[in-house]
């Protein structure tokens, strides 16, 4: 859950720079570093999602598909799943 975490945040901060760079002064160096950066977090956000989303919540894994927020929105879903064995009321 942690790497999901520091994952989803790195995704979320380079697609935040890449953005900002591409509105503003388009420096090479900047894509150079951050694009790489971008793509390894968002691989990270998958894979770290399949392996921390449990199977009732099979959601949370197809939320980290999407580019950019998935991360931070498959790291919300999982925190609202209830932990199997754990019922509510």
């Amino acid at each position: 859950m942690r790497t999901l975490r520091i994952a989803a945040g790195a995704e979320a901060a380079t697609l935040a720079v890449l953005l900002a760079n591409l509105l503003t002064v388009h420096a090479r160096p900047v894509t150079s570093l951050a694009g790489p950066l971008h793509g390894t977090a968002y691989l990270v956000v998958i894979a770290a999602a399949w392996q921390a989303a449990t199977t009732a919540d099979a959601g949370a894994r197809w939320y980290a598909l999407v580019p950019g927020v998935g991360g931070l929105l498959a790291l919300r879903r999982i925190r609202k799943t209830p932990a199997p064995g754990i019922q509510e009321g």
